[in-house]
């Protein structure tokens, strides 16, 4: 009797077992991420400012007071960050409890009396007649009985104001678990920055690496930019509101630098200030704020951020500003800095490719 040679089995196949590992491994990493995926944003901000701030952890480290402490590097520079968030919140909210009481007596009497037509409607070059009987009919007359302001009813309010907190705490309990994950990677520094970069090298070679090192400064030249210049704008327009008499200047500033960080969102807030002096009828302080502003907005975005940026990640400025706006389109304010790494390794493979 011959006995037929055994079909080989699929199952002792080298390239099986290793495809079966690799799809193996891709379901825990995905099952992995779905566990997590509330945690996801705040290790990405962490990632994020971690690369920012790498350089400034290598030059304390340098320090020969702080050489090889990186538990201590880590808490101070942990510290500065949760500061320089909390500091401005505060501030805010100091401020804001402040005006409440004076708010509370306005909104009143806006109830019950309505608000009069503004002194400068009757200026305008055109359409005064119109936006005066508009303002008449829905804002002159008790806004307890007004047309636009019927939704606002105490349901609505108290519901917008559960909405808030939920949220509220939603954000702060993802700011801490930031802080945790910021402080972990800082304590880890050096060697998981090795550990980073060997991956890289092992799993797609030294082109990988030097790729995963060109996002890295990607990031961390779009955070320079940003923050940067948003900084220097809301000094500026900081300086030009004390000088026009605009009320809390330093909190506006605040406000100005916060929104300028975003391209082209300065002018929103500086252009509500310059509506509130004309309002009361500081025409020439509202003209002049206005041209003031849109002096520093056009030089800081047209000549300065594209320095900033465009230096670091090698990458002409208008991919740069398709990176920042469509990656705050696509992941929103996480984006902004993930878009212009991403249009790095797009650069880096278009002049691989023609090469």
């Amino acid at each position: 009797m011959i006995r037929r040679p055994s079909a080989p089995n699929p199952a002792n196949d080298p390239k099986f077992q290793r495809a079966a590992s690799a799809v193996l491994y891709a379901v825990l990493v995905l099952l992995a991420l779905w566990v997590v995926r509330e945690f996801i944003p705040a290790v990405a901000w962490a990632c994020v400012i971690a690369i920012v701030l790498w350089p400034a952890y290598q030059a304390i480290e340098s320090h020969r007071a702080f050489r090889g402490r990186t538990t201590v590097i880590a808490t101070l520079l942990t510290l500065a960050v949760a500061l320089l968030v909390v500091l401005p919140i505060a501030v805010t909210v100091v401020q804001a409890a402040g005006e409440a009481h004076d708010l509370a007596l306005w909104l009143r009497s806006a109830q019950q009396n309505g608000l009069p037509v503004p002194d400068f409607v009757a200026h305008l070059p055109f359409g005064s007649r119109q936006v005066a009987e508009w303002w008449q009919a829905n804002l002159g007359r008790p806004l307890n009985t007004s047309s636009a302001m019927k939704g606002l009813h105490s349901d609505a309010v108290v519901s917008f104001g559960r909405q808030f907190g939920v949220r509220a705490v939603h954000a702060a309990m993802l700011f801490g678990f930031m802080l945790v994950t910021l402080f972990v990677i800082l304590q880890a520094g050096p060697r998981l920055s090795g550990t980073v970069l060997q991956g890289a090298r092992r799993a797609f070679g030294a082109d990988g690496a030097q790729l995963l090192q060109r996002m890295a400064a990607a990031v961390r030249g779009t955070v320079t930019g940003l923050v940067v210049v948003g900084l220097g704008e809301g000094l500026l327009l900081g300086g030009a509101y004390l000088v026009t008499g605009v009320p809390h200047a330093a909190l506006l500033g605040t406000v100005t630098a916060v929104a300028a960080m975003l391209p082209f969102c300065a002018p929103i807030v500086f252009c509500g200030a310059a509506l509130w002096l004309l309002v009361q009828g500081d025409v020439a302080q509202a003209i002049g704020l206005v041209v003031w502003g849109f002096v520093v907005v056009f030089v800081a975005e047209h000549f300065v951020r594209p320095v900033l940026i465009g230096n670091s990640t090698r990458l002409p400025f208008l991919l740069v500003l398709f990176g920042i706006l469509g990656g705050a389109t696509t992941f929103g304010l996480l984006g902004i800095f993930i878009g212009p790494a991403l249009m790095t390794v797009l650069m880096v493979l278009w002049n691989d490719w023609i090469d």
